[in-house]
């Protein structure tokens, strides 16, 4: 139907118009960041891009722009953009802040920011295994350093008199010994009696501890993994195959069981996240073994 009357001329657009541009009122243009990753059009030549970056050149910063194609154009930064049909002005992105600096290490120690590492001391720690030894080191790394305390495998209780007695405890070389299943009647807590008992005098300067817990996985608190509780591992079926089974994950080769270790450290993410039987333990070593 034919337009009787003609075109409002107070209208503030026509058919033939671009919707975005105002006749009627001036939009207001605003600063807008040119982050990488945001979209934009420059009102000039109709070239819609996404941020890449921002350059310095001789005749003043620019930022580059990457179409749906993969072609790039530079443009001035400033005036003369659209986003989503709105006019920006297209600033430099302010510099980030760099992160906060944690006051606290993974243990719940103070942190002491741009200490160096402690020339090691004499004494030492012993672990069973190598899985005890990277869940120590991901959540006492830091402390360990500054106190100059070396963390070393026991490769199994079975090597504890072997390791004890090269080692030779003193009054400023103490030994601290951390077992898995040290619970009474085990064959870790007989062991560990007879170990200490073979080396007379010497014993006043080793303290061996432990935690409750067949493998040392289990000290992780479980809902970090997605379990209510970990599993009851009958006699016969290995830890951590039974661990894996609960969890769902596989566990067939050795190259399995290491994934899945991998994913149980990295759910740790301090000390929180691991069962105050083996918190307790780990810090009466540390402090036994630091003492001047």
């Amino acid at each position: 139907m034919p337009d009787l009357y003609g075109r409002d001329v107070l209208a503030s657009t026509s058919p033939h118009e671009d919707p975005r541009v105002r006749t009627g009122s001036r939009a207001v243009t605003r600063d807008v960041e040119a982050a990488p990753g945001l979209v934009v059009e420059d009102v000039t030549s109709g070239y819609v891009g996404e941020v890449i970056t921002v350059e310095k050149t001789n005749g003043g910063h620019v930022v580059v722009l990457e179409d749906r194609r993969g072609a790039r154009r530079s443009f001035p930064l400033g005036p003369g953009f659209w986003i989503e049909g709105k006019p920006v002005r297209l600033v430099r992105p302010r510099p980030k802040s760099a992160p906060a600096r944690p006051s606290r290490t993974a243990s719940g120690s103070v942190a002491v920011h741009g200490a160096r590492a402690r020339v090691a001391r004499a004494s030492r720690i012993w672990v069973e295994g190598k899985h005890d030894a990277e869940l120590v080191e991901k959540v006492w790394g830091d402390d360990l350093r500054l106190e100059g305390i070396v963390v070393e495998l026991l490769q199994g209780a079975d090597h504890l008199e072997e390791i004890l007695t090269q080692f030779a405890p003193a009054p400023q070389r103490r030994a601290g010994v951390l077992l898995d299943h040290l619970v009474s009647g085990s064959k870790e807590s007989r062991l560990a009696a007879q170990v200490l008992h073979g080396l007379g005098a010497a014993a006043q300067h080793v303290k061996v501890l432990g935690h409750p817990y067949v493998d040392v996985w289990q000290a992780v608190k479980p809902e970090r993994v997605g379990l209510r509780a970990w599993p009851d591992v009958p006699r016969g079926t290995d830890i951590k195959v039974g661990s894996l089974a609960a969890l769902g994950w596989p566990r067939r080769t050795q190259a399995d069981i290491a994934q899945g270790w991998a994913r149980i450290l990295g759910s740790v993410r301090d000390y929180r996240d691991l069962s105050p039987a083996l918190l307790g333990r780990v810090e009466e070593l540390v402090d036994f073994v630091t003492i001047e």
